[in-house]
């Protein structure tokens, strides 16, 4: 849920760098397949901000916790450095095999390698090593505290984390639903831990950035 004027929306995605014939393409079809899931998919201006945050950073490993049908794996792996490559972790092969048509589309499928399990599993058994340069989250929300606990120790001096959905289309001023409710912790969580330093901004339905102190 966008939190936005729709004017205002509209003015925000024509004054970034425009979707190409890839990007267009997969959201057309993710709509048209996955019409009640489609809301999952991030906007284009979103997934621009997710390119520009990988390329200034120098990303050579990223993960990504929800593919979905893969708009923001390809953005992330777009902007990863040469010999880069991203971690993506989903459980559905029915939307994450739309991804995989479009990573070949956009000649990425070297950069990215899916893992059809659940996250968390994944995630827990990554080296414990601080080597992951970038993070993106964008799955279920109630498994959010959980990610952030795996991520943040695999997380490099100066790496970067986005969570996206912490503003939970302002419910999490008065969260009534679990979901809400863990979001709205973690959000609290997150400014009080002193391992590192964050951002909340109002793109779309809320991003947090988290860098490693």
């Amino acid at each position: 849920m966008d939190i936005i004027d729709p004017a205002v929306s509209d003015y925000l995605l024509s004054h970034c760098t425009p979707a190409d014939e890839v990007l267009r393409d997969l959201a057309e079809e993710t709509h048209a397949k996955f019409p009640a899931e489609s809301e999952m998919q991030i906007s284009h201006d979103e997934g621009e901000l997710l390119t520009m945050l990988v390329r200034l950073t120098g990303v050579r490993f990223a993960v990504e916790v929800g593919t979905f049908t893969g708009y923001s794996s390809i953005c992330i792996a777009r902007g990863l450095q040469p010999g880069g490559r991203l971690l993506a972790c989903d459980v559905s092969p029915d939307w994450t095999g739309i991804a995989r048509g479009y990573w070949e589309r956009a000649g990425l499928t070297d950069r990215i390698e899916l893992r059809l399990a659940p996250a968390i599993e994944t995630l827990r058994a990554l080296d414990p090593d601080p080597v992951i340069d970038f993070g993106f989250v964008d799955a279920d929300k109630t498994g959010y505290p959980d990610y952030y606990d795996e991520l943040v120790p695999r997380l490099r001096p100066g790496g970067l984390l986005v969570f996206d959905n912490v503003l939970r289309g302002g419910r999490v001023l008065n969260p009534d639903h679990e979901s809400d409710r863990v979001v709205a912790a973690l959000n609290d969580r997150i400014v009080t831990d002193e391992s590192v330093d964050s951002v909340m901004l109002p793109v779309r339905d809320g991003v947090t950035l988290v860098r490693k102190r």
